[in-house]
């Protein structure tokens, strides 16, 4: 591709522009004169990308002088503290827009830096006022000013919704941040600047991605617009996934995964809330566990505990037999089990992803922990069987381990 292809996410809703064609660097000049109209730019790169390519000096050479602060790398699961670092290191430069090279940790970071920078947040204390859980709010919170370009180096599809998760570092609770407009702005989709992603990270947020479709299709609230999105979106990552498997440099297929990705947050922006495998997932994620393999681990053992409460059995059968319609998943099921729960587990075993919540270091010790964590989740009571009491997280726990 060598031509700048920009489209709307959601035609007549609220989302980014979708932007693709040209490298990112490029496709980011173009916008930040002809869209934001920015002059004055925060750069947040990944540490990885950073160090192991040139594409933070592709940025500085399009960008130029335009480039008033760079910041090189997060941890995982965004942390508060950092967060609030990066506020207070932007807010005397005047900063109007934030470019992420990266992943969703730093696509949500940027959305809370934000509208912590309209908020004049100063400490962890001022940032827990935005949160979504907060309901001791004394300030009526103004919307972010400063605008978002992402260009995202996995899966995940966090830059396509205004919604952001970001970890309290005192209580490693995962928490939701609601900004009122949509950031980001404009989403840049570069199949080489992904392609630099550690393939694991990228099949795994991929998984996360197929999450937003399952959960949406199985969900009780569904719609048929939100349905054909996600039926979409997993006719292209299935097989993206698994050609990308067998070549991890394959642009053709990283493009159609990307684009997978975003079919797949477009059920966000039809109304359709999501389920237990994404609650259980954000209070898995400050465990230590990666962001998409929450997914790899959960999304099976949830589909098994809904079909065993009678919650959603028609659903599921309804997207098993779609599944089986695509040629790869046929030919992946040939003399299996094919319910939804078989299909999902053998797909990501075809990966070469962690199945189960021992794999990955999770052991009883902590479960009541992450059962009443998970309990205060905005998806737990939206599960097809609502999450209501410690007892029910810790069924589908068990499931999982």
């Amino acid at each position: 591709m060598s031509q700048l292809i920009t489209q709307e996410f959601v035609e007549g809703e609220s989302g980014p522009l979708i932007s693709y064609g040209i490298p990112a660097a490029q496709a980011c000049h173009y916008h930040i004169e002809a869209t934001l109209n920015g002059n004055k730019i925060y750069l947040l790169c990944s540490k990885s990308l950073a160090t192991n390519t040139n594409v933070v000096d592709q940025f500085q050479r399009a960008l130029g002088d335009r480039i008033v602060g760079l910041r090189i790398g997060m941890k995982p699961h965004t942390l508060w503290s950092e967060v609030v670092d990066i506020i207070n290191n932007a807010r005397p430069l005047n900063v109007d827009v934030i470019i992420t090279i990266g992943a969703g940790s730093l696509t949500d970071a940027a959305k809370v830096i934000a509208w912590g920078l309209a908020n004049d947040v100063r400490t962890e204390e001022d940032l827990g006022l935005l949160a979504h859980t907060n309901s001791e709010r004394s300030i009526e919170l103004k919307p972010p000013s400063v605008r978002h370009i992402a260009v995202p180096t996995t899966l995940s599809g966090g830059e396509y919704t205004s919604f952001a998760g970001a970890t309290d570092d005192k209580t490693k609770i995962k928490t939701l941040f609601r900004p009122p407009t949509q950031n980001p702005t404009v989403v840049v989709l570069d199949p080489e600047i992904a392609a630099t992603t550690p393939s694991r990270l990228f099949l795994g947020t991929g998984i996360r991605a197929v999450d937003h479709c399952v959960e949406t299709i199985c969900s009780l609230e569904s719609n048929e617009n939100a349905d054909i999105a996600a039926m979409e979106g997993l006719k292209l990552l299935i097989p993206s996934l698994l050609a990308y498997k067998r070549e991890p440099r394959d642009d053709t297929a990283i493009m159609r995964a990307l684009l997978g990705a975003a079919e797949s947050i477009k059920t966000s922006h039809y109304g359709v809330p999501k389920g237990a495998s994404h609650a259980i997932g954000h209070q898995l994620g400050p465990l230590g566990v990666p962001h998409g393999e929450t997914s790899c681990i959960m999304l099976p053992a949830v589909c098994r505990f809904n079909a065993l409460k009678g919650a959603n059995v028609e659903q599921q059968d309804q997207l098993a037999e779609a599944l089986l319609r695509i040629v790869e998943v046929s030919e992946l099921m040939k003399d299996r089990t094919s319910d939804l729960a078989a299909i999902l587990d053998s797909f990501i075993a075809v990966l070469g992803l962690p199945r189960t919540l021992s794999e990955v270091g999770i052991g009883k010790v902590v479960f009541e922990t992450l059962a009443e964590n998970t309990l205060t989740d905005m998806w737990a009571k939206t599960n097809p069987v609502p999450l209501m009491e410690k007892q029910d997280v810790l069924e589908i726990l068990e499931l999982a381990l």
